[in-house]
């Protein structure tokens, strides 16, 4: 099931980001990516290891004196690149904290359609019922998830929906995502 690669490669905060300046093209040297994301140099460095560990990226020894390394995608990691930019293009500058939020992608992807809390957590099956509910909720003040309560059913049950911003992310991740094998 790729949900569960796809839960690894979104757990580091700036995964996403990093592949998606990638993509559009931005240098793979340190400097230059660390510029484009806005992240922190110790937060950067676990985001590029996670990333290599997971073969999306490789290292380019580099060339002159001092050697100066690069970073580049491979084959995998353009295909999880062309994602990430797509994700990061339909959100906004102010969506980005709760983008670099782990289980964030991954609650979405499975929102495909309206699903009840136990459906969620059935299809990310290492998410804490703590996490999942603090996912849930942070993106249901932002707008991206509506929640509503099924009366019919005994005991009552909370029916989730990704809305606005969350259904576009949550297409592109259900849709596109399913190159990454477990």
């Amino acid at each position: 099931m790729y949900i569960n690669s796809f839960v690894n490669i979104t757990s580091k905060a700036w995964a996403l980001p990093i592949l998606s300046s990638l993509h559009v093209g931005v240098a793979g040297r340190q400097a230059t990516l660390l510029a484009a994301t806005g992240a922190s140099r110790t937060a950067f460095a676990q985001s590029m290891d996670h990333l290599i560990k997971n073969g999306l990226l490789e290292r380019n020894p580099g060339y002159g004196h001092p050697l100066r390394p690069e970073f580049r995608l491979t084959e995998l990691g353009k295909e999880a690149a062309a994602i990430a930019d797509k994700v990061q293009r339909v959100s906004s500058e102010d969506d980005q904290g709760l983008l670099r939020k782990s289980w964030t992608l991954p609650v979405l992807a499975s929102l495909q359609t309206s699903s009840h809390f136990n459906d969620i957590k059935r299809n990310l099956q290492t998410i804490t019922d703590r996490a999942l509910s603090q996912s849930l909720k942070s993106m249901e003040i932002r707008d991206w998830v509506h929640r509503t309560v099924d009366e019919t059913a005994r005991p009552p049950r909370s029916i989730y929906s990704a809305v606005n911003t969350g259904e576009m992310i949550s297409k592109i991740t259900g849709s596109e995502i399913s190159f990454i094998q477990q």
